[in-house]
């Protein structure tokens, strides 16, 4: 066999054998795959089977994180995979003082825990223990707080509504007002959000029961001795209105005690002249 034959077959069988390096790589491909699905397994098949190592509260002051964890039935044993977020959340929100509650988890191990309180959408007086107190409820007629201080009382007057004319039953925090006023009180929040200078305009809107079914209002200007009665239903338009028609009485000099919207236009007698005036 000729020199050059045995070079060349010498250098076939070198490239068919694997190098030091050849070896020493895939030894490390092979760790570095094993150590990956480790992590891999730990990460999504272990650690969010693990109780939660980070609980995120941003709640209401005067409810404790206990009675929330509580509430929200967080156990030792809550993780990731089998803690129900969602009923955690309607679990909170029927607290009387909760308007909304979000519950989000994080993965692997975090929960955050988000309370926004109810906002009020007017005011009403009641007896309360011995004592007239401002009772406050928000648009879907939930009462959730009853009392306040004198100076944010007169601040919280000045502007929320007051409703003067409903009966209340056992009066106390978390009741909920009939069920046919969560219209009027919805109309009230988009009033006081888009426009909060007519709600001022108003001095009391008083709720009339009828004698067999539903109500109607009567509306009592701050600037104006005149009431007005409309139907169950008040939007901007109807305020609109009634402003505009104060202030044409005012120009024409007319004195009426009482206009009645109910029939879909305006009606009054003029005020009567009393002898001796």
């Amino acid at each position: 066999m000729s020199s050059d034959a045995f070079l060349a077959g010498e250098a076939l069988e070198n490239s068919r054998s694997p190098s030091r390096s050849d070896k020493i790589l895939k030894r490390l491909l092979a760790v570095l795959a094993i150590i990956l699905a480790v992590e891999l397994v730990w990460l999504f098949g272990i650690t969010p089977c693990m109780p939660f190592n980070h609980v995120e509260i941003k709640g209401l002051p005067e409810l404790s994180d206990g009675e929330l964890i509580a509430r929200a039935g967080i156990a030792a044993d809550s993780s990731f995979i089998n803690f129900d977020s969602a009923g955690a959340a309607s679990a909170l929100e029927e607290l009387y003082m909760v308007g909304e509650a979000l519950v989000e988890k994080r993965f692997p191990d975090t929960l955050r825990i988000s309370l926004k309180p109810r906002k009020a959408c007017a005011v009403a007086f009641a007896a309360y223990q011995g004592k007239i107190c401002p009772v406050f409820f928000d648009q879907e007629g939930v009462v959730f707080r009853i009392g306040a201080p004198e100076g944010e009382l007169k601040a919280l007057s000045e502007r929320l509504p007051i409703i003067s004319g409903l009966a209340f039953e056992n009066l106390a925090p978390g009741i909920r007002l009939p069920e046919n006023l969560k219209p009027l009180l919805g109309n009230l929040e988009s009033i006081n959000t888009r426009n909060p200078l007519l709600l001022s305009l108003l001095s009391e809107i008083r709720v009339h029961k009828k004698p067999y079914d539903g109500y109607e209002l009567v509306l009592y200007p701050a600037h104006a001795p005149i009431r007005f009665r409309v139907g169950p239903e008040l939007n901007e338009e109807m305020l609109r209105y009634i402003m505009l028609v104060i202030d044409v009485f005012r120009r024409q000099g007319v004195e009426v005690d009482e206009i009645d919207f109910r029939g879909g236009t305006a009606s009054f007698k003029p005020k009567e002249v009393r002898f001796g005036q």
